[in-house]
């Protein structure tokens, strides 16, 4: 006996591939940098402040983005650094919005200290601007329900989750991500729902966060059994 609801919709899950493309744009300085980033396509953007959340799967919590980085370590500017490293990266739901924070940062910091626009990265060291080419993929699996759903879970690559939980938000512009939306238009768990939304991506590797959306389902379909009098085995009790 199964006393999990169906879904109104299947749940589709779907895999991203990202190559780096370089740009040929680079800068020496602040202002440089600067006008480059308020020009330069979203996908270059994109590339500089979210890859480290899909390549560093290990690493917890987040390394900076490439343009604290660089400031920091070859141009020496520590403060505009960690104002950069600050910027919570997940909170914006478009790369516009971000690349518009990212912009005041550095142009409120250039008010402040006219000076910092006299420091030159020497030559080898400048930012080099990369751009990312993606190609979304369907994989095989399709779910209708939370048993299916955790199961899936245990098998699609890592890919596959950050495309859902990260890339998302960018992508549908609703400040959450594919699993929360599916959860609450389609299975009417909007406590699951909001449980895997208000997760920290930052205090979790990406197998980590396998695992914690698992045991988050997991323990929506124990109580969900539970109230309809069933085991997981299908008796009742």
């Amino acid at each position: 006996m199964n006393a999990l609801n169906k879904a109104k919709e299947p749940f589709k899950f779907y895999t991203q591939l990202h190559i780096p493309e370089l740009t040929g744009l680079k800068a020496a300085n602040l202002q440089e940098l600067l006008d480059l980033i308020k020009t330069v396509p979203g996908s270059v953007i994109y590339h500089h402040t979210h890859r480290f959340l899909q390549q560093h799967q290990y690493l917890s919590p987040e390394p900076p983005n490439d343009f604290a980085y660089w400031i920091t370590g070859i141009l020496g500017e520590e403060e505009l650094g960690e104002a950069l490293y600050s910027i919570d990266t997940i909170q914006y739901t478009t790369i516009r919005e971000l690349r518009d924070e990212i912009v005041r940062t550095i142009e409120s910091y250039i008010v402040q200290h006219p000076r910092s626009l006299h420091k030159f990265a020497t030559t080898g060291e400048e930012f080099h601007f990369v751009k990312s080419v993606s190609f979304v993929f369907q994989t095989p699996y399709t779910v209708s329900d939370l048993k299916e759903f955790q199961a899936v879970l245990q098998r699609v690559s890592i890919n596959s989750i950050y495309f859902h939980m990260f890339e998302a938000r960018l992508r549908i512009g609703r400040g959450t991500n594919d699993f929360s939306n599916w959860l609450e238009d389609s299975l009417s768990e909007k406590k699951l729902a909001n449980k895997i939304a208000s997760l920290d991506p930052y205090t979790h590797t990406m197998e980590n966060l396998r695992i914690r959306l698992i045991k988050l389902i997991e323990k929506t379909i124990v109580e969900s059994l539970k109230g309809e009098g069933i085991t997981q085995g299908g008796t009742s009790v």
